[in-house]
C-alpha cells in the first residue's frame, strides 16, 4: 500500500470534521503544550497533523514557530487554506513522511503527535519514528504523543492500528525519554463513537543513555 496516495484520498473524499480524530479545539493537545512553560517562541511541531485545528489554537495562543508535517498534500492544503496568508511567517509545512523525513537534528522544542503513531503496525516502523524523535528534539525538549489505549479501537480509517497502555507506550521510547506524566482520554467521533486514547509526555534527556539504533529496542 502506498502511504501517501492511500491518506490523499481519505482527505479527498472526506471533510475534516467528518473525521474520526476530528476535534475543534485539541484541549488536551494544547494543555499539555502549556505545561511544558516554554516561551511562546518554542519551536513546535505536529506530527501527523494533516488539517487538525490545534495550529489554529497555537497561533491563538501566541505560540510564533510551528511546523506541521503530514503525508497528505490535500489534508496541509485544507489547513494552509482555512489559516490564510497571515500565518506564513509562523507556520511551516512539511510534506512528507515521518519515517523518512530528514528533520534537522535539535530543531524543535516540543513534538506533537495525536493519533499518528498507533497508523506504525511494526517494530520496525516504531523503531524509526523514535529515531526521528531523537534526532529532531533538542535534549531537553518536550515529546508528547496520544495514541490508541488498550482497550481503544482496533482499526481506524480502514487500517489497523496498535495500541498501547501508557507503560507500553513509555517503554517503547525508552529510558532517554523522562516520562512527566500519563492520562487516558475518551474522545467522542463526530458521529458519536467512543474512542480511548493514552497521552504520554516526556522530556527527551539524553545525556548519560546509550544511543538506541533503529532495530536495537
Amino acid at each position: 500500500m502506498n502511504r501517501k496516495s492511500y491518506w490523499d484520498s481519505i482527505y479527498a473524499n472526506k471533510t475534516g470534521s467528518t473525521l474520526s480524530w476530528y476535534q475543534q479545539h485539541p484541549r488536551r493537545s494544547l494543555d499539555l503544550i502549556n505545561r511544558t512553560a516554554l516561551p511562546r517562541n518554542a519551536r513546535i511541531i505536529d506530527v501527523g497533523g494533516g488539517d487538525s485545528r490545534l495550529v489554529d489554537d497555537l497561533l491563538r495562543e501566541g505560540y510564533s514557530d510551528v511546523t506541521v508535517l503530514d503525508l497528505s498534500r490535500a489534508a496541509l492544503n485544507r489547513a494552509r487554506t482555512r489559516l490564510g496568508s497571515a500565518s506564513a511567517a509562523q507556520v511551516a509545512w512539511i510534506e512528507g513522511d515521518i519515517l523518512e523525513a530528514k528533520l534537522p537534528r535539535g530543531a524543535f522544542d516540543i513534538w506533537h503527535d495525536r493519533a499518528m503513531f498507533h497508523f506504525l503496525p511494526t517494530a520496525e516502523q516504531r523503531d524509526a519514528y523514535i529515531s526521528a524523535v531523537e534526532r529532531a528534539v533538542r535534549p531537553g525538549g518536550h515529546v508528547i504523543v496520544a495514541t490508541f489505549a488498550e482497550d481503544g479501537p482496533t482499526r481506524c480509517s480502514g487500517l489497523p492500528v496498535h495500541r498501547c497502555s501508557a507503560a507500553e507506550l513509555h517503554g517503547t521510547f525508552g529510558a532517554a525519554f523522562q516520562l512527566l506524566g500519563s492520562e487516558r482520554e475518551t474522545h467522542r467521533t463526530p458521529a458519536g463513537v467512543e474512542q480511548r486514547f493514552t497521552y504520554c509526555w516526556c522530556r527527551y534527556e539524553p545525556v548519560g543513555v546509550e544511543a538506541v539504533g533503529a532495530g536495537s529496542r
